[in-house]
Formats: structure tokens, sequence, C-alpha cells
């Protein structure tokens, strides 16, 4: 045999090999969800690019439209520095260099898979993947050019400033016009309303899902709010928008109700991370605040997203720090006393803030005594968005800090750039103006409309403390930046999170120290004030989660693994929970058949099939189990139906039954209407 020859058998033969090795390709969730939790990790990174773009969008085109329109003159000064804005753009060219061969290299994959022995499952998790790679390059790019635009039409410098040079009719009805349009966006999708976080936190417990037009429909409303003036910020519908996104990849890969969970954390945090450009503190807030729990197995996705997020957003937003680097520093020990009372003083704060937003809620909703709170009720949404937009104008006039996020007050704050005068009443009016603004309707985050209101109160609290010591503290701009963090853990009960949120915007170590006693004790005391009710409603809960199942057990007359497929039609009808548990000559329990899961099972097998080839074989339960054991049992078999053995009894339990059993016992619970409010997290 000549050497072509041999050369050419082997190439078969290694070629076959290869192929018979793509065929028992298996992906398995955990070994999919890194990858997963990147590809989600750049879609937030994107959500956040186009989030914040589509804010200065709808800002530029109600301030810097004859700019815009300039632009395309070809002798213009616009259009000059709109090709500069282009030439300086990050396009960041090696994304397509590594993500097209990367994503046509996995359909290629998935194309020699052959179909059967649950192959399909490898097959589609590599053509949705590689899918979602080619799509988020085709988004990039569009979005680095809008970003562009944006900068032609000058808005990274802040809205405050401008608002002396606007009419202060337009500052008043901008936004009552932006209210009325959200309104009307969201009167029709009720469960769009809300402030994002607390869905997120709702869904990942309770292991539910998110839609991803909700989350798209609420970023849309968001930059409406947000962009025509309205007090609100950014991190609630990105990180809802995310953690949407996946819930929706999660589920179209075939992810159990765990696995999704944890990538719909992922989602959120990446959300947090391209934000605030803090990829450190987006990936804790996923793990302290969503899933509660600093596990190996939930770092790499959320690590992976964060990471991804960020980049991408960098990318598109640039890498410019959000706040002032200052090197501010402890002056002396007897600042950790003054230190103590911010701490304090935020979680007041953060406690008022949820006040006075149930207040304004419940006051526009009808829900107040008086007639006024009653007309307010009678009204559509659109009205009352309005009306409320109408107010946040008027107080826009006395203070600029209410217009949009007022994040560049709060940098004015860290350089002692504001008198105290103007740091206690901004702390009051965008307090107010936050309140009005989401109570009313509008859309938006209360994330970090609290920290402006912490950099107020901490920078009017150092301010006072450098008239009456000034030789023993530092300048008011550190406890600004320390209030911010106050703030934030004082808002989200999460001490972890205000802190690095803070250490990664400043970049100072030097300011950790305090940032740990002011988090800790801001967050202890919101917990005190708001959450002695939600903490007796997490109680209650807990026991129910821990009830046995032998309450909710439907008893059955259980079929054995023989009876023909034929036989068990009227069987199954005739249950009350159209399933019914399998025994066999053993007197084992083998699992349940249920109706629901026979069709494609019964095309299948044939008329000639018996319960063994139709049944969900999984382990029976005790009725002593408990409720949470039974879902978590359901979650890891990937079931909703489980046999139960009662001593000489036996029958099935439902997810459907447990869950409809801790709803209506959470409702029963003889708690306050607001245990845990829309904007307040659970303990």
């Amino acid at each position: 045999m000549s050497a072509s020859s041999m050369l050419g058998a082997g190439l078969r033969g290694a070629v076959r090999r290869l192929l018979a090795a793509i065929q028992r390709l298996r992906l398995p969730g955990p070994s999919v969800l890194p990858v997963a939790g990147a590809v989600v990790g750049v879609y937030s990174g994107l959500a956040a690019g186009l989030f914040a773009n589509l804010i200065l969008l709808v800002r530029g085109l109600s301030l810097g439209f004859p700019l815009l329109v300039d632009a395309f003159r070809s002798d213009s000064e616009a259009r000059l520095l709109l090709t500069e804005a282009l030439t300086a753009a990050r396009w960041h060219f090696e994304f397509i260099i590594v993500g097209i061969p990367l994503g046509l290299g996995a359909l290629g994959l998935a194309r020699l898979i052959q179909p059967g022995d649950g192959r399909e499952v490898v097959r589609r998790r590599l053509e949705v993947l590689a899918l979602l790679v080619l799509g988020a390059l085709s988004l990039y790019y569009p979005l680095v050019a809008l970003a562009a635009v944006n900068t032609l039409l000058s808005h990274a410098h802040g809205m405050g400033k401008d608002l002396e040079e606007l009419s202060p009719f337009f500052v008043v009805l901008a936004p009552a016009l932006g209210g009325a349009v959200v309104g009307r966006l969201l009167r029709d999708r009720p469960e769009t309303h809300g402030h994002g976080v607390p869905e997120v936190v709702k869904a990942v417990e309770s292991e539910g899902r998110l839609s991803a037009r909700d989350g798209l429909l609420k970023l849309a409303a968001s930059a409406v709010t947000i962009g025509t003036g309205g007090s609100a910020g950014r991190e609630g519908p990105i990180v809802y928008g995310g953690a949407a996104f996946g819930s929706e990849v999660g589920r179209t890969l075939g992810f159990t109700q765990r696995e999704l969970s944890i990538l719909m954390a992922s989602g959120a945090g990446a959300g947090i991370a391209a934000s605030f450009n803090a990829p450190i503190a987006g990936a804790i807030f996923a793990m302290e605040i969503l899933l509660r729990e600093f596990q190996l197995r939930v770092f790499s996705p959320i690590i992976l997203a964060s990471v991804t997020a960020t980049m991408v957003s960098r990318g598109i937003m640039g890498s410019a720090a959000m706040l002032e680097r200052v090197a501010y520093m402890m002056v002396s020990g007897w600042e950790i006393v003054f230190y103590t009372a911010l701490g304090l003083i935020c979680g007041a704060l953060a406690y008022a803030f949820i006040q006075a937003l149930h207040g304004v809620e419940e006051f526009f909703q009808g829900r107040r005594p008086g007639r006024v709170s009653a007309w307010l009720g009678q009204q559509p949404l659109p009205i009352r968005a309005a009306l409320g937009g109408l107010l946040v104008g008027l107080l826009a006039l006395a203070h600029p800090i209410v217009w949009g996020t007022g994040h560049e007050f709060a940098n004015e704050a860290l350089v002692r750039g504001l008198p105290l005068a103007l740091l206690a009443s901004g702390c009051v009016l965008k307090l107010v103006a936050t309140a009005l603004t989401l109570g009313s309707g509008g859309s938006g985050g209360t994330f970090f409309p609290v920290t402006v209101i912490g950099a107020m109160a901490g920078g009017a609290f150092g301010e006072v403390l450098q008239t009456l010591v000034p030789s023993v503290t530092a300048p008011s701009g550190a406890y600004a930046m320390v209030g911010m963090g106050g703030a934030v853990a004082a808002m989200t009960r999460g001490p972890l999170t205000g802190m690095m949120m803070v250490y990664e915007l400043s970049g100072n170590y030097a300011i950790i120290l305090p940032l740990m006693v002011t988090c800790t004790l801001a967050s202890a005391l919101c917990h005190v004030l708001v959450e002695r009710r939600a903490a007796r409603a997490g109680a209650h809960r807990l026991a129910l989660r821990r009830t046995p199942v032998r309450e909710l057990v439907t008893w059955e007359e259980p079929v054995a693994p023989e009876l023909p497929a034929t036989a068990l039609r009227e069987r199954l009808l005739s249950s009350v929970s159209a399933a019914l548990p399998v025994r066999g000559a053993d007197g084992r329990l083998r699992g349940v058949v249920v109706a629901g899961a026979l069709g494609e099972r019964w095309r299948q097998a044939g008329e000639a099939a018996t319960v063994e080839a139709l049944l969900d074989a999984g382990p029976a339960l005790s009725q002593e189990t408990p409720v949470a054991e039974a879902l978590a049992t359901m979650d890891a078999q990937s079931v909703n139906v489980l046999a139960v053995e009662g001593g000489e009894r036996v029958g099935v339990v439902t997810r459907m039954g447990l869950e409809r059993f801790l709803q209506a016992g959470h409702h029963s619970a003889p708690l306050h209407e607001h245990p845990v409010g829309v904007t307040e997290l659970r303990p």
C-alpha cells in the first residue's frame, strides 16, 4: 500500500473517530451554566448600554435636536464633532475576531450531531449559544455608534447646570409629559409595575420566571421617565432586564429550576456591574441580595456574567469612573463615633424613603383618606403618572438635583462643591421627588436615587462636623462618600453590597473602615425599623415550608407496572390529580404516571404499551416529608408529581398543590398590607 493510501486511510479513520466522539458529547446543565452566564452577561452589558443611551437620546432630542440636524450639513462644525466621536469610539474589533469563529464553530459542531439518544439537547444548546454570540456582535456596534451620536449632543456633563438655561415651563412640563407616556406604555401591563429589584428577588426566591418582553418594556419606559426629568435610577430596570433575559435563555437551554435561578441572578448582577462599572459589587449583589449564598457552584456563572457585562458596557459607555476619585482618609480615631452616627442617619433616611414611597403609592391609588386621594384612585395610570411628573417638575425649579438621576450632584458633594443649605435641601427634595415619580406610576429604580440621598446627607453631616470639630474630622466629601454606601446598605439590607459598591466607584481603600462601620449599622437599623413585620412573614413562610406533606396528599389506589395502557386511561381520568402512583410486585413504589405526560410516550410505545413504559420514575416521599424538601426533590428530578407512601395508603403530591398551599398560607397570615414593600427586599 502506498504512502498516500495509508495517509488517506489514516485521515478517514481519524475523521470517523472524531465524528463518533462528537456523537458521545454531552452538555449537562452544570457544565453549560458558566458559558450561559457569560453570554447573559454580554446581553446585560448591551442592555445597560442601550438603556443609558436611550436616556441620553430622549434628553438630547428634546434639548439638542437642532445640533443633530446641523450634523447632516457637510461643512458644519457638528458634523466634524460627530466624525471625531465616531473615530474615538471603542469599537473593539477583536470581539469580531473571537466571536465569529466561536459562533460559527459551535453551529458547525451542532450540525454534525445526529438526532436520537438524547443528543437533541446537546444540539439545541450549541445552536442557542452560538446564535446568541453572533446576535450580540450584531447589536454591539450599532450601540457604539449611538453612543457617539449622544457624545455629539453633549450630555456627558449631566443636566443639573442645563436647567438654568431652560424655560421654567419646559422644566415643569417635560416630566409630566414623560409620566403620561410611561403611564400609557405600562397601563395594560401590570406585571411591569414596580421598581425592578424586588420582582427579581421574588422570582429568584420562588424559582419562578420573568419575561424578556416585560424586561424590554421596562427599559423603554424607564428611559422615558429619566430622560424627561423624572427622579429615578437606572439600576432597577437593568437588574430586571438582565434577570428576564437570563430566565428566557435558561428555559430555552432546558435548565432545571435551580439552574434557572442562578442564571437570573447572574443576569441581574451583571446589570449592576455594567450600570456602575463595578464588576465585584455586581457579583456580590447577586450572591448577597438575590441568591443569599456564597457557594462555589454559583461563583462561575455570576463572576463570568459580571466580567463580560463590564467589558461590553465599557466599550459602549466608556471606562471613566462614575464618581470623582478623591483621596480622603480617617483623620483621627474619634471619627469612628461620627461614622457610627452617620450609619444611624442613613438607616433612618432609608426608612423614611420607604415610608414616603408607600404613602405616595397609596395616595395616588386612592387608598388614603380624603377626596383628593379618592379622585386620584379613579383616574387612569397615564393621568396619575403625569400629575406626579408635574409635581416633580415644580420641585426641579427649587433644586436641580431633582431632575433625572442627579449623579452629578453626588460628585459635587464628594469634592465639597455644594454648601450646607444645598446639601440638606437636596437630600430632602430628592427623597420626595423620587417617591413622587415612582409612587405616581413612573418607571425606574430606587438604587441610585438612594445613593444620591446618602451623598447629600453625608455631605451635610460632614459640613456640620467641619464647623464644630474641624481638627479631628476629614473633609465633608469623605462623609458624602461613606453616606452613599450607608444608604445603599440600608435600602438593600446588604452591607457587603454597599461597601463594595462605593469602594469600587471611589477607588479609595483608605475609606474602607468607615464604610464597614456605617454600612453595617445602617443596614441593621433599617432592619429594625422596617423588617420586623417582614421577618415575621419570613418566619411564617418558613414554618409553612416545614409543614409535612401528609395534609396535601391525594390518596389513590396504585397501579401495577404491568397494567396495559388501554386500561390505564379510565383510571387516570377518574383520579383527582390526573396522576396515579405505580407500585411493583415487591410493594415498592416505582414512581407515578401522569395524564399530561402520556401523549408523546404513548405514540412512541404504541397501543401495546404498559404502565412501565409510561411512568415517571422517581423516589417516593414519606408523608412526614416537609413541603420544602418535596419541592427540592421535584426540582432535582425535574418532575411535577411524586408518589407518597403513608403506611397502608399511597398517594401523590403535585408541585401545583404545594405551591398553592404556600401561597394561600402566605396570604392568610395576619400581616400588614405592606409586609415587604415594592422597594424592599426580603430578609
